[in-house]
C-alpha cells in the first residue's frame, strides 16, 4: 500500500498533524511518500511531482486549495484524494483532523466509498490550433489583467451567441466550483454530485447579467472583444496571457476528481456551517 501526502507548509499544525500521520502509517507497514519539501518536513519518503499521484491514496493536509493542487496531479491517474482540513472555509475537504485516523483506517481496511466529482477541459485556440489544454476541478477564468481597465467578453454556447458582457471577467464553473469563486460572483451554489457547467460574469457593468446553469454537455465559447490584455486561469493555478482572436473553449472533462466518501450529507453540513445558515437570529421583543 503506497500513501502520498500533501501538505500546506505554511501551516504548521498542518505539518505536525502529517508527520503524526507518516509516523502513524508507517507503524502499519505503509510506504509513505511525499514531495520533497513534504518529505523534509514529515519525514516522508521524497517523490517528484511525476510520481506523487502514482499511491493507492493521496492525503491532504491543508484547506481547499491544497485539495485542489492534489486533484491536478490525481485525476489522470484516478487517484483517490482523502482530505484533512486546515483552512479557513473547507468546502472541498472532507474531514477534521479529529477524523483522519479513523478515516484512513477504513481506507486501508477497504471500507471506504468514492465520491466522483466532475471537472472541466479548457482549451486555448489561437490561429485555429489548440496550445494549451488545461483540466480543473472549480473553475476557468477569463478576466481583465491588473493594469487593464474594463474589457467586453463574448460567450457563445453551442456555437450560437449568447451575450458580450462588459466586465472584469467570465467564468464556467463545475458544481463543487460553485462554492469557490463561483459563488464570489453572484452565481448559484450546486450540489457537487450533480453534473452542469455554471456560466457567472465577473463585476458585470450591466444589469442584464445573469448566472447560467447548463448541461453538462455544453460547450462554452469565451473570447474578448476589446482591445486589453486578458488571461486565461484554471483553478487559480498560473495565469495564461491571451492574444487578439484567441477563443477558450470549456467542456466537459474526461477526467474525474475522486474524493474518498465520508458522510454523503457533508456538503449540507457545510453549507448551514460556513454560509451561517444555521444560526439563529435573535429577536427582541416589543
Amino acid at each position: 500500500m503506497r500513501v502520498h501526502l500533501l501538505v500546506n507548509l505554511f501551516r504548521q499544525d498542518a505539518v505536525r498533524a502529517a508527520a503524526e500521520t507518516a509516523s502513524w502509517l508507517r507503524g502499519r507497514g505503509v510506504d509513505v511518500g511525499s514531495d520533497p519539501e513534504g518529505a523534509e518536513a514529515t519525514g516522508a519518503h521524497p517523490r517528484s511531482a511525476q510520481d506523487l499521484a502514482q499511491a493507492d491514496l493521496m492525503v491532504t493536509f491543508g484547506g481547499d486549495g491544497t485539495l485542489i493542487r492534489a486533484s491536478h496531479l490525481c485525476a489522470a491517474t484516478g487517484t483517490p484524494i482523502l482530505g484533512v482540513f486546515y483552512g479557513r472555509f473547507g468546502f472541498v475537504t472532507q474531514i477534521r483532523p479529529d477524523e483522519a485516523r479513523a478515516a484512513l483506517g477504513q481506507f486501508l481496511e477497504g471500507e471506504y466509498q468514492l465520491d466522483e466529482r466532475m471537472m472541466v477541459q479548457t482549451d486555448l485556440v489561437r490561429d485555429g490550433k489548440t496550445v494549451a489544454s488545461l483540466h480543473s476541478l472549480n473553475e476557468a477564468v477569463v478576466q481583465r489583467s491588473a493594469t487593464t481597465r474594463m474589457l467586453t467578453f463574448r460567450v457563445s454556447i453551442d456555437g450560437r451567441q449568447l451575450a458580450h458582457y462588459p466586465a472584469d471577467g467570465v467564468m464556467v464553473s463545475t458544481p463543487t466550483g460553485s462554492t469557490a469563486y463561483a459563488l464570489s460572483a453572484g452565481g448559484p451554489v450546486v450540489d457537487p454530485s450533480m453534473e452542469a457547467l455554471l456560466f457567472a460574469a465577473i463585476m458585470p457593468h450591466t444589469l442584464s447579467a445573469r448566472p447560467l446553469v447548463m448541461r453538462p454537455e455544453a460547450t462554452v465559447e469565451l473570447a474578448v472583444e476589446t482591445l486589453g490584455d486578458a488571461v486565461l486561469s484554471c483553478d487559480g493555478q498560473g495565469r495564461l496571457h491571451l492574444l487578439r482572436g484567441d477563443r477558450v473553449i470549456v467542456t466537459k472533462s474526461p477526467r474525474k476528481t475522486r474524493l474518498v466518501s465520508v458522510d454523503r450529507d457533508d456538503f449540507l453540513e457545510k453549507l448551514a456551517d460556513r454560509l451561517q445558515w444555521s444560526r439563529g437570529h435573535d429577536t427582541e421583543e416589543a
